[in-house]
């Protein structure tokens, strides 16, 4: 299993209403990040501020421009940041967290050997997820 490359498949994915948020998430917004809080509205996330009506994609996801490292050779596919990577909600922070969902959503971090040995795929993503998901 390779680590994350960014791609942004399941924050693409998963917005317009794919996500949610716990109610204490919610609050810690409200008193901590006015900016997150105001895309929240009656318990939903990414919702436009006026309107309420779902975002197409999440306010916080943001397309990288394109690597200019010297001796890097460009790469053509888009990369993706979220903005507010430590603040995300744990539907964010806990993904993915089975490799059975990666192979529906399509994932990049999935190899041709993950594949053929599920158990150790597994074990991989736990190693890979254990910052996020708190483990040890």
């Amino acid at each position: 299993m390779k680590e994350c490359n960014s791609c942004g498949k399941c924050c693409i994915k998963y917005s317009h209403g794919g996500l949610t948020a716990s109610r204490s998430e919610i609050e810690l917004w409200d008193e901590d990040s006015p900016q997150i809080s105001r895309y929240v509205h009656a318990g939903k996330i990414w919702v436009d501020p006026t309107t309420h009506a779902p975002l197409e994609l999440c306010p916080w996801l943001k397309e990288e421009p394109a690597s200019s490292a010297p001796g890097s050779r460009l790469s053509s596919q888009v990369r993706y940041s979220c903005e507010i990577y430590y603040d995300r909600p744990d539907d964010c922070r806990f993904y993915p967290s089975t490799l059975s969902e990666m192979i529906v959503d399509e994932c990049e971090m999935i190899e041709a050997k993950d594949i053929k040995n599920p158990k150790q795929a597994q074990l991989a993503l736990e190693h890979i997820m254990a910052d996020s998901w708190g483990c040890s």
